[in-house]
C-alpha cells in the first residue's frame, strides 16, 4: 500500500486539484493583459468607470452564464438560454405596457415560468433519457416561436417602476456608478458561488458531473439534480430576461439571438469542463469580462468589424479546449510497465 501510495504522490496526483486552478488563472491573466494593452493604447481605457462599464454592459451576460455552470458542471447543455431570455424580456413588456400589470409582480411571475420552464427540460431529459441538447434545441424553438406569438415587433417599456431602476445607479467616489442590474448581476454570482461550494446541492452538482454512475451507486439524487440545475438555469435566463429588458427598456422577439453560444464560451473560457465535474463560476465570471473586454477594445479601436470579436472568441475557445486536453491528460495515471 505505500509502495502505491509513494508512487501516486510521484505521479503528481496531490497536485491534481490545484491543476484545476490553472484554466481560472489563465483566464484571470488574459483579462488582465488585455485590459492592460486597452489602456496603453486608448486614452480613458483604463479608468474604473470603464472596468465597472463591463459589468454594466454584460450584467445579464453574467447571469446567464451562472446558470449555465451549473448545467455544464453535471455534463448537460442548455441551448434554450438566449430565447428564455428574449420571451421573458417580452413578457415583461406585455405584461406592465399592454396588460398594465405592477411591475413586481410581472417580474415574479416572469422568474417563476422561467424556472418552471427551466424544470420542465430536466424532468424530460431524466425521466425520457432525452440527449441535453435535443432537449433543449426544443426549448430553444419553443421560447422563440412563443416570442413571436406574442408580438413581431419590439415592444418599449415605459414605466416608472422599471425607469426607475434603469436610470438610477449607485455612485460612488471618483463619479464613478454601478447600475442596478449589475449589482444583481453580482450577487447572482456570489450567491451561485456559495451554493456551490457550501452546499450539498452543489456537492451533488459536481459528483454528478464528475461519475453520474458512481453517484447512483452512492445514493446521491442523481434526478433531483438534474432537474435543479435545469431549473437554476431557467430561472437565471429569466432573470437576465428581466435584467436584458431593464437595459434596453424594451422587449424584442429577436433579443439575445446567439446568447447561448455566448454564455457557453464564457464558461468554456473561464475554465469549466464540457464533459462536466470541473470547473468555477469565479472563472465564468472572468470569461464574460474577456468577452467584454474584447468588444470594448472594438468600440474604442472604431474601425474593426464587430465581427472580429467572434474570431477572437473562437481562437479562445481552441486555445481553452487545447488547455482542458493537456490537464486531462497529465491527470491520468500512467500504467506501470508490465514486468
Amino acid at each position: 500500500m505505500s509502495a502505491v501510495l509513494s508512487s501516486a504522490i510521484a505521479r503528481g496526483r496531490p497536485l491534481a486539484p490545484r491543476r484545476r486552478h490553472v484554466p481560472v488563472l489563465v483566464t484571470l491573466g488574459l483579462f488582465l493583459g488585455a485590459f492592460a494593452v486597452g489602456a496603453v493604447r486608448y486614452p480613458n481605457f483604463g479608468t474604473t468607470q470603464v472596468f465597472l462599464d463591463l459589468f454594466i454592459d454584460n450584467g445579464f451576460l453574467i447571469v446567464v452564464a451562472v446558470g449555465m455552470t451549473f448545467v455544464i458542471l453535471t455534463g448537460g447543455i442548455d441551448l434554450s438560454v438566449g430565447s428564455v431570455v428574449a420571451l421573458s424580456g417580452m413578457l415583461c413588456a406585455i405584461g406592465t405596457m399592454k396588460m398594465h400589470l405592477p411591475a413586481p409582480i410581472v417580474i415574479v411571475l416572469v422568474l417563476a415560468i422561467g424556472t418552471l420552464f427551466g424544470a420542465a427540460m430536466g424532468y424530460m431529459i431524466h425521466v425520457f433519457e432525452v440527449q441535453p441538447f435535443i432537449a433543449t434545441l426544443a426549448g430553444m424553438f419553443l421560447a422563440r416561436g412563443l416570442c413571436l406569438t406574442l408580438s413581431e415587433n419590439q415592444i418599449s417599456i415605459d414605466n416608472s417602476f422599471f425607469d426607475a431602476l434603469a436610470l438610477n445607479s449607485l455612485h460612488f467616489p471618483g463619479r464613478t456608478h454601478l447600475s442596478y442590474g449589475a449589482v444583481t448581476a453580482l450577487v447572482v454570482f456570489v450567491v451561485g458561488a456559495l451554493v456551490l461550494q457550501w452546499t450539498r446541492t452543489g456537492r451533488n452538482v459536481y459528483a454528478v458531473g464528475g461519475n453520474e454512475q458512481s453517484a447512483l451507486l452512492m445514493g446521491l439524487p442523481v434526478g433531483r439534480t438534474k432537474i435543479q440545475v435545469y431549473a437554476i438555469s431557467g430561472f437565471c435566463s429569466a432573470l437576465g430576461g428581466v435584467l436584458f429588458a431593464l437595459y434596453t427598456l424594451s422587449g424584442d422577439p429577436t433579443h439575445a439571438i446567439g446568447m447561448e453560444l455566448d454564455a457557453i464560451a464564457a464558461v468554456v473560457i473561464g475554465g469549466t469542463v464540457l464533459t462536466g465535474g470541473s470547473g468555477y463560476l469565479i472563472g465564468s465570471v472572468l470569461g464574460v469580462l474577456v468577452l467584454g473586454v474584447i468588444k470594448t477594445i472594438l468600440s474604442f479601436e472604431g474601425t474593426l468589424s464587430s465581427w472580429w470579436t467572434r474570431i477572437a472568441i473562437g481562437v479562445l475557445l481552441f486555445g481553452f479546449i487545447a488547455l482542458q486536453r493537456l490537464i486531462g491528460a497529465r491527470r491520468r495515471p500512467h500504467t506501470p510497465a508490465s514486468t
